[in-house]
């Protein structure tokens, strides 16, 4: 079977997270990424361990678990764009590509001219999307930032944790990189749309994608809740606003999640925890009651749920119809029986000759399955294949290339 995107090619100069995040997803699902590192050192996350990638022969490489979770399926090349040589390199790829995906700061590869306005000329075809902190407009255009700047500049972590007043209140980042995942899915859709609208028109174009933006957008209803009432939401750690109970309870042993949303539920929770009047206890019995007397209702709950493990009363409350699951570690998600029959853990061969563990792709598609290969690419291990059957360059003229430090 084809790969539904093995059409394509994507010339990729992001680094970091975001932008590696989207060109990984268009990897996965067939197209050609090639990867544009800087010589001798590459992308910043390659040194962002421990842990590091051991190699055949249980040494550590230079490569860390991060870069890995980003990277896969790629072709690494080593140009120094600051450089004539190397911009004329980046040129020459850019007029055989689809997609170009960049996470400089704005004005940086307007500079070397590798800007859309630039590239375009020679490519009119090209889809170019940009990546950063702020966007392209704006007062704060030009400043730097990482994802936890923008969890914390777009409200979610004034959603995120316990309230103020109990212990261990106040803002929460979340436990991965949110901003920089959203940004980069949020870039992989425009990009796809982009090719869609090529596809009709002809013609390429430019997307700018801003991490706050992206992380503005995922505070949704919350945002909406405050547009129309006027009432600033507050952390409230695990519970809902709207719907009780609907919060983490501890057990016997480990926590379990109750997602209770409706009457019927709530009754089905009352007989698995054999409790049945309190389904019809006129505090409890309708929605609005229970959110009503919230605190009375939990402090109920808060005894019979401890008298089973957390694993026990998954199973009592499958057999129940209670919305529920419990709170896994990750060594626990790989070993449930779910996620194994998914295949969401994978190994990977890689370069150094050992085959890496890697979470897969959750995309499933009859007729253009995912099939992923390859791990992430040792540094510039495909400079040379690249550079001379690409761009048709000589031993004589690489080496030369080397000599100076542009590959």
């Amino acid at each position: 079977m084809k790969k539904a995107l093995e059409h394509l090619r994507v010339l990729d100069l992001s680094r970091i997270f975001a932008g590696p995040w989207s060109t990984q997803n268009l990897a996965d699902l067939g197209a050609e990424v090639i990867k544009v590192e800087r010589p001798g050192r590459g992308d910043d996350t390659r040194a962002w361990g421990p842990p590091f990638l051991n190699d055949a022969n249980g040494q550590p490489t230079t490569d860390s678990s991060y870069f890995m979770a980003v990277n896969r399926g790629k072709q690494s090349i080593t140009v120094d764009i600051s450089t004539p040589e190397g911009q004329a390199i980046i040129k020459d790829l850019a007029k055989n590509v689809d997609i170009v995906v960049e996470n400089y700061k704005v004005g940086t590869l307007k500079r070397y001219g590798l800007d859309y306005d630039s590239l375009s000329l020679i490519n009119p075809r090209l889809v170019y999307c940009s990546i950063t902190g702020f966007g392209q407009t704006g007062p704060y255009a030009e400043l730097p930032g990482y994802d936890f700047v923008f969890q914390g500049m777009s409200g979610l972590m004034s959603l995120t944790g316990k309230p103020d007043t109990e212990p261990g209140g106040g803002p929460l980042k979340f436990g991965v990189a949110i901003s920089d995942f959203t940004t980069g899915m949020y870039a992989t859709i425009a990009i796809l749309a982009a090719i869609e609208h090529r596809h009709l028109s002809g013609q390429g174009q430019y997307i700018d994608m801003s991490l706050l933006d992206c992380s503005v957008s995922l505070t949704s209803y919350m945002s909406i809740n405050y547009f129309l009432s006027g009432k600033v939401p507050q952390r409230m750690g695990n519970v809902h606003t709207n719907i009780v109970p609907y919060q983490v309870f501890r057990c016997k042993a480990g926590d379990i999640i109750l997602a209770v949303g409706n009457d019927s539920q709530f009754r089905d929770l009352c007989q698995a925890i054999e409790m049945p009047e309190l389904a019809t206890d006129e505090r409890f019995a309708r929605s609005f009651d229970r959110v009503k007397n919230r605190e009375v209702l939990i402090s109920i709950l808060t005894e019979p749920l401890q008298r089973h493990t957390m694993m026990e009363w998954v199973e009592i409350f499958e057999k129940n119809n209670v919305p529920s699951g419990p709170i896994y570690t990750l060594d626990q998600v790989f070993e449930d029986v779910q996620v194994k029959e998914r295949d969401m853990k994978i190994h990977l061969q890689h370069d150094a000759g050992v085959d890496v563990p890697s979470v897969a792709s959750p995309i499933r598609m009859s007729q253009t399955p995912v099939r992923l290969e390859k791990s992430a690419p040792v540094l510039g291990s495909h400079t040379v294949d690249i550079l001379q059957k690409e761009l048709g360059l000589t031993t004589e003229q690489i080496a030369g290339l080397r000599d100076k430090g542009i590959i």
